[in-house]
């Protein structure tokens, strides 16, 4: 990206003026536009070397509103465009739960009688909930350095780990470019579908997955030290998350505001070629599991599994995360990351009943890296996400397959004027954290936070909904 000084300049007037924490939130966040994200699009237009991302910048942006954050003291409203497909008014306080269960049972009962715009929003809790934030399996820190590359009494897995994170480091910028980043900003495209819901008993395919695609689009915010924040609107929902540095938290339609379970990590969407250093930091204490082609490029694979205290930590009630795996596909012959893929089990156990078993995998592919700045950065992507129930009951399982594809429109580093007041969590975030679990389970309506006597009656509806019949589900896709 070419610096100007014209451009940093008005950037920094924008930054102070639109993002400031003294500046009231806009009459219609939904509707109103980030200031930076005006600022570079207008730089962007200016800008006759770059006449191809004028038409993509044309078709959609991101809709943000005028502040990061509101005013301290001011309560972040739950924001949900159009109505509630259960009915319910955006000014009740009850929550409206959805995430696989519900979407589950849904997929079992369709009628033709019955709403298919219903449906879709159903679809759209299930990608925004599993696709819209997830998190990296541990914590990392921007002030821990990188281990110093030794063979002497370190096992062979380890030394070559480090190794292969020296060349990502230097293939990505150096180590010493990348110190000096202070903050950073991306603004990106999505489309998300759900492709496949599989049964005991039958496959469907969604034949219509390229009409049926959600589109929307993001912004991603990050400061030192392990501060982030990302919105994304897509479909007409929009899902916010962030981290203060103190505590991750996460706003969706049908939860409102609540913290994270587990330590503070980073966002994974970050570590998809926007964030070298995070991603370094990440694999450090990976080991080198051996070697494989992707998409024809020989590749080093690191693995690095979760401690017992963080899944310890991320589990809440009668769920339980058992594991969660990382695997890192640098390539050999640019030293670049090009493939991810992640893997977490979570057991829900039910009150008396057999429990309940969800792996969720994201499989993710890097591409188009290019320098901005001098840091190589993946402008393109794909994600592949299975969602895997099954028990102890034989012939129970399901499996829902969905995919994603994300460009990258806009990258600035060092950011003027962004400080931290722009990271504050909303005034309205609840004191009970909701595990990661609370995604996969049914309705869970109330006015009180998330306990133990919510959890299991969430999964005991998710019990009840797998009891019904498969052998009339019909899949409705809107054409």
């Amino acid at each position: 990206m070419e610096k100007k000084q014209g451009f940093f300049s008005a950037l920094k007037q924008e930054v102070v003026r639109g993002l400031s924490p003294s500046r009231s939130r806009a009459a219609s966040p939904a509707r109103s536009m980030s200031p930076i994200s005006s600022l570079l699009r207008r730089r962007k237009n200016q800008s006759s070397n770059h006449h191809h991302h004028q038409v993509a910048t044309q078709e959609q942006l991101v809709p943000r509103s005028g502040s990061l954050r509101p005013v301290v003291g001011e309560a972040l409203a739950p924001l949900m465009e159009g109505p509630d497909p259960d009915g319910a008014e955006l000014g009740e306080s009850k929550r409206v739960g959805s995430g696989l269960g519900n979407w589950v049972k849904g997929q079992l009962s369709r009628t033709p009688s019955v709403s298919a715009m219903a449906y879709r929003r159903s679809d759209l809790r299930l990608l925004l909930g599993v696709m819209g934030a997830p998190l990296a399996p541990v914590h990392v820190s921007d002030n821990d350095p990188l281990p110093h590359l030794s063979i002497k009494d370190t096992p062979i897995e380890t030394s070559s780990a480090q190794y292969i994170l020296q060349q990502y480091t230097a293939a990505s910028g150096g180590q010493k470019l990348q110190n000096s980043i202070r903050n950073a900003y991306a603004m990106g495209k999505v489309r998300m579908v759900a492709s496949e819901f599989e049964t005991a008993a039958r496959t469907v395919k969604n034949r219509n997955a390229t009409r049926c695609a959600e589109s929307g689009g993001f912004v991603l915010w990050q400061m030192n030290p392990d501060m982030w924040y990302v919105e994304l609107a897509v479909g007409g929902s929009k899902v916010h998350a962030g981290c203060n540095g103190k505590l991750v938290w996460r706003h969706t339609p049908w939860l409102g505001a609540h913290t994270a379970k587990g330590p503070v990590r980073p966002l994974r969407r970050a570590l998809q070629g926007l964030d070298p250093r995070t991603t370094a930091s990440m694999f450090a204490d990976a080991r080198c599991i051996g070697e494989k082609k992707i998409n024809g490029e020989d590749c080093f694979i690191l693995k690095l599994c979760a401690d017992p205290q963080t899944l310890k930590a991320r589990s809440e009630g009668p769920a339980e995360i058992i594991r969660h795996v990382l695997f890192g596909y640098f390539s050999q012959k640019t030293g670049l990351l090009v493939y991810m893929e992640d893997s977490h089990l979570t057991r829900i156990q039910s009150n008396g009943g057999d429990a309940v078993y969800w792996e969720t995998t994201i499989n993710s592919f890097l591409d188009d890296y290019r320098p901005v700045e001098g840091i190589m950065i993946a402008h393109s992507g794909r994600s592949v996400v299975t969602l895997f129930r099954f028990g102890e009951v034989a012939m129970s399982h399901s499996k829902t397959k969905m995919e994603e594809a994300w460009t990258i429109e806009e990258v600035a580093f060092n950011v003027p004027g962004l400080s931290v007041d722009c990271f504050i969590p909303p005034a309205d975030l609840r004191s009970g954290s909701i595990s990661e679990a609370c995604e996969l389970t049914n309705d869970e309506r109330g006015k009180s936070v998330i306990a133990l006597a919510a959890h299991r009656a969430k999964v005991a509806a998710l019990e009840k909904s797998r009891d019904s019949s498969t052998d009339n589900m019909i899949w409705k896709t809107e054409v």
